[in-house]
This record gives structure tokens, sequence and C-alpha cells, in this order.
């Protein structure tokens, strides 16, 4: 059956995808690793029903200036990341497949040859015969497009996180200086004096002769005081002050522009489409 390209079979696919969400060519095609080996040049279709049988790879990123064919059953499709991940892919691969330079070289042998690569071991012992012609049918790991229609793709969408952050505004220190001040205060005090009077005896008294009157050394003694004022200081508690901390409890309003995608079904034609959430 010969194969054609995706834009011989269908000019106009490219018609109503004006974001290129469903153009592969240009895709890095990388092993399941992640290891880059290419790029798709191409993508070809059988030449009655259009049905996907191959990717061509350009090997330009690995070291080769060769063209190879990739049975679309191992292509798995990430459009997020514009990549064509391979299952099973290794470099030894690379190397045994055969090189395509012109679609005219394709033919039997040719897929065969591209088959026995990318057949596994087992197989490739079991089959005894090559049958002259080959369906598609017979190799559904090389050519089944199951996983390719089955891909699935993220929406994402924004949502508003409230969380708080405890941070330091500030702080507050307390302490204490010494202030000074003169002051004054009156302190009333005594002080004794000795007051002496001499007045004239109220009558006149005679001493008989012989009494003994005169002595000398007879002495009158009166103590004699006075009041020293006696200031001093001494410290008392004026008042306390006491420093605790309460929290107050406030609500701060936030808003921001959250962004969220949806699913864009862009058809052509009129396909029965079933969405389900």
């Amino acid at each position: 059956m010969p194969l054609i390209t995706l834009e011989d079979f269908y000019p106009t696919y490219r018609e109503g995808h004006s974001d290129s969400k469903s153009e592969i060519k240009g895709f890095e095609a990388c092993t399941q690793t992640g290891n880059k080996v290419g790029t798709i040049a191409d993508i070809l279709v059988d030449d009655q029903a259009g049905r996907f049988r191959y990717l061509v790879v350009d090997l330009g990123l690995s070291g080769s200036n060769k063209k190879v064919l990739l049975p679309i059953g191992l292509a798995h499709i990430n459009y997020t990341d514009d990549r064509v991940y391979v299952d099973g892919l290794s470099r030894e691969q690379i190397e045994h497949l055969p090189e395509l330079n012109n679609l005219e070289w394709i033919d039997h042998h040719y897929e065969e040859q591209v088959r026995d690569v990318y057949r596994p071991v087992a197989k490739t012992t079991q089959k005894a015969v090559t049958p002259s012609v080959h369906h598609y049918e017979q190799d559904p790991d090389l050519y089944a497009v199951n996983d390719t229609q089955h891909q699935s793709l993220k929406l994402y969408e924004e949502r508003l996180i409230a969380n708080k952050q405890r941070q330091k505004t500030g702080e507050v220190a307390i302490g204490k200086h010494v202030e000074t001040e003169t002051a004054r205060v009156s302190v009333p005090v005594e002080k004794e004096r000795v007051v002496i009077e001499r007045v004239a005896p109220v009558s006149e008294t005679t001493i008989p002769l012989g009494a003994t009157v005169f002595q000398e050394g007879e002495v009158a003694r009166m103590e004699v005081y006075e009041e020293t004022p006696d200031v001093h200081k001494e410290a008392f508690v004026r008042e306390e002050v006491r420093v605790t901390k309460v929290v107050d409890q406030d609500t701060v309003m936030a808003e921001e522009t959250l962004r969220r995608e949806e699913l864009d079904v862009d058809t052509q034609g009129h396909p029965v489409i079933d969405q389900e959430r």
C-alpha cells in the first residue's frame, strides 16, 4: 500500500488550526528517558484511508544526517512540551534503521527492514518466512494509534492561597533614668537660754549673829539645751510600672486576578463529541 505525506493526502489539514496545536512537524523526537535524537520532519499516511503509519524523523540532533521512519504506534505525542517520545528507541536501533531519502524507496522490503529493527527479538526469531504482503494490523504494537487517540491534556487554574507570616515590626524598650531637683524643707528648732533676774526681797529679814550665811563655792546649776536640724534622704517606692502585651485582631483584604484554563474544542466537519466532566 503506497505511503504519502499527510499534506499530500489532506492539503487543507492546517486550516482551522491557526494555533498549530495539531501540527507536530518540528517537534523533538526523544527517547523515553528524554534524550533528544532528532526532529519530526513529516507524517506518512496510507494513500487510501489516510491512516497514520509513520513519522519521519530527522536525526540531525543525534549527530547523524539521515532520516528514518518511526511507526506511529510507538510515538507518544506531548503537545505541552512539543515533543514526541518513542517507546524503546535506542541509539543501536537508530544505527540499524535504513535511511530514507525518497518516498519512492518505501516498498515492502524497506518497511520490513524498519519493522525488524523495532520488533522485539522474540518476534523476529519466530518469524520463519517473510510474507510478500504485509497488513499493518499484523503489528498492532507498531501501528495502533490508541495511545495517540487518548492523549491527556491538563487544565490548570490559579487559586488564591492565604497564609500568614509573623514578622517583627518594632520593639519597645522600657527603662528608667534619674532626674535631680532641689528640695527645701523648713525645720522648726528650739533653743534654751538662761534668764537671770535680780529682784529686791519683799521683806527684810534680820539674820541672827553667829548664823552661817556667807559660804563660798555655792553654785546653782541649770542645763541648757537646744535642737539641731537632722535632715537626710530616704528612698521610697513612688509608683510601679507593669509592661504586658495584648493582641488586637484585624482583617486584611487582598485581591488578585486569577487565571484558569478552559478547554477549546476545534472541530472540522460534523463529528460527534461526548464531553464528560
